[in-house]
């Protein structure tokens, strides 16, 4: 993507999206999805295959797609594509309140004020935490850049060019040794046998979206490179099955800091278990919410540390 001016996003190319219980920049930046870029007094990504520029102004949204133009888009078009996307639709104060009552949770749910789940393309949902496997936010989102520069379509944007995720069909298309180059490492092969499954129709992920939630997640887990957390992450983002919840290494140090301190055995089975009972019916929304303060809070004190100084997240010190 180009830096530059976006001066073709102006006052009159905007349109308004209400947006109220709802903060962009902590949804975008919370490790849902690893493409958006600051720019201007907002981001920059694209929704699928659309290009869009977006910012927030109090409870507005303002945004634009593709060179300052709809492209063919009716401006109803665009809002009901920017609004089904970041989930404005989703009633985040009953969700919020569905969350047990705890110090963690309560400080987690006001550090978050505003964030949302995304509705992710599945496709490009599925394929880039195939590749977030050991890997940190920072590298996920270079291994998706060079994925969109190598093998998406390139869109223009003022003076920004934005690239969209390459089809199945188009990874299909390259080899491991070309997925490589992209950073993506030994998760090339599972990237490449994925893709093949969905390419062929063997794994039709729009169909899948009608299976209950225990046959989801075992076709998801059949696919190369998909384990438990992955397909978690894959049925919270793309399939909005909000009870789903992630366990990554964020997540197992606040469950065992937090939950279960003094417990000298705590095996994977017992914090899922835990997890599924505790959190109950938007588990992944409290997932997310604990995750991004956590994550938040441990890049603010390595910053403090630097500069001598001391950070409080929430309260926690």
């Amino acid at each position: 993507m180009r830096s530059g001016e976006l001066t073709s996003v102006n006052a009159q190319n905007l349109i308004e999206i209400p947006a109220r219980d709802f903060d962009l920049a902590k949804t975008l930046e919370s490790g849902q999805v690893f493409h958006w870029e600051k720019a201007d007094d907002g981001f920059i990504g694209a929704i699928a295959d659309l290009p869009v520029y977006v910012e927030q102004q109090g409870e507005l949204l303002k945004a634009s797609a593709g060179s300052g133009k709809l492209d063919g888009f009716k401006p109803s078009i665009l809002s009901n594509t920017i609004s089904k996307y970041f989930a404005l639709d989703h009633s985040l104060g009953e969700i919020c309140a569905s969350f047990p009552r705890d110090p963690t949770m309560n400080a987690a749910k006001e550090f978050c004020r505003g964030l949302r789940i995304i509705r992710q393309p599945k496709w490009e949902c599925l394929a880039t935490f195939i590749c977030s496997s050991m890997k940190q936010v920072a590298h996920i989102r270079q291994i998706s850049q060079k994925l969109r520069e190598r093998f998406g379509d390139a869109r223009e944007m003022g003076d920004y060019v934005v690239y969209t995720f390459p089809s199945a069909e188009r990874i299909v298309a390259s080899s491991e040794k070309e997925l490589r180059k992209c950073a993506v490492g030994y998760r090339a092969k599972n990237l490449l046998g994925t893709a093949r499954a969905v390419a062929s129709g063997e794994a039709d992920l729009e169909l899948w979206a009608s299976l209950s939630e225990v046959d989801l997640r075992a076709r998801l887990c059949e696919l190369p490179g998909v384990g438990l957390k992955i397909a978690n992450c894959v049925m919270l983002f793309a399939y909005e099955r909000l009870r789903a919840f992630p366990i990554d290494v964020w997540i197992e140090r606040v469950l065992r800091e937090k939950y279960f301190p003094r417990a000298r055995r705590l095996n994977a089975a017992r914090l899922r278990t835990f997890t599924q009972e505790y959190f109950g019916s938007h588990g992944g929304y409290a997932q997310q919410y604990l995750f991004h303060r956590a994550r938040t809070a441990k890049i603010m004190t390595k910053r403090k540390k630097k500069s001598g100084g001391f950070v409080t997240i929430s309260g926690v010190r």
